[in-house]
């Protein structure tokens, strides 16, 4: 992979990152078309190094809001921001489970498996269209909302499913309001990114040995930039209910995906 493919990538992964449209399904099929030769293990590696730089740019976005959960800890009380905080943990558990026990199948997915991938798009694509047809409420997320959420999580660590599209739209389809539902989904990652992260430097996953550091510094460059943009408009899309456009995309994609695979 070359400087200006991860840059590419990066900008890729920036944008889809937050709209429901599936990044590390689009990063798959944005190594296939560039001829990614990575192994498994270094592409996952990059894929990650990516969403470290997307969860960056959410707390940028989200930046007021996590100053006023940090002050309300401080506080030792019951509170909205101390249950919120406790609900982010209860949806992270189903994915640390799976990402733990099935670390090794599930880096088997990011090889290059097109058809997998439009498969998938078109799971996330149903996923949306649901969404969108159900009514705005005013209803926060439960802790019972946090794990079925978080089992939705869990799943979108297959290339082609949204994180965000599935997230929000279980949230949405729960009845929880459209808003909070997707304030919900983009800062319930940010913990298991840097979980991610720390546990890739104490294993030496991000030694020089094993990748090249100026191509992931680029492509987490491009990353952040482009997530500051997109998660800002993702919030705005969310709340008119525009999630069905994004749907159609993922059938065409989707589609394009597994007829190349067969050619």
């Amino acid at each position: 992979m070359n400087s200006w493919d991860a840059i590419l990538l990066g900008i890729i992964q920036g944008f889809t990152e937050f709209l429901p449209v599936s990044s590390s399904g689009h990063l798959e099929l944005g190594k296939a078309i560039l001829g990614d030769t990575m192994v498994a293990e270094e592409s996952l590696l990059f894929t990650v190094v990516l969403h470290f730089a997307t969860a960056l740019s959410t707390i940028v976005v989200f930046r007021k809001d996590i100053v006023d959960i940090i002050r309300a800890l401080m506080k030792f009380q019951w509170n909205e921001e101390t249950q919120f905080v406790f609900k982010i943990g209860v949806s992270m558990v189903p994915a640390v489970l799976i990402g733990l026990l099935f670390e090794e199948q599930l880096e088997s997915f990011f090889g290059g498996s097109v058809a997998f991938v439009g498969a998938m798009l078109i799971v996330t694509a149903i996923l949306l269209w649901l969404a969108d047809k159900a009514k705005n409420t005013g209803k926060p997320v439960s802790f019972k909302d946090s794990l079925i959420i978080g089992v939705s999580q869990a799943i979108a660590m297959l290339p082609g499913i949204s994180r965000s599209g599935a997230t929000i739209s279980t949230s949405v389809l729960l009845g929880n309001d459209k808003s909070k539902a997707a304030r919900f989904s983009f800062l319930m990652v940010v913990p298991l990114i840097f979980g991610k992260i720390a546990k890739d430097i104490l294993s030496g996953d991000l030694s020089a040995e094993s990748t090249n550091l100026s191509t992931l510094g680029l492509g987490f460059i491009s990353a952040f930039i482009c997530g500051l943009i997109a998660c800002t408009w993702m919030i705005s899309l969310v709340k008119k209910s525009k999630l069905r456009y994004f749907s159609v995309y993922c059938i065409i994609v989707g589609l394009i995906a597994i007829s190349v695979s067969f050619i």
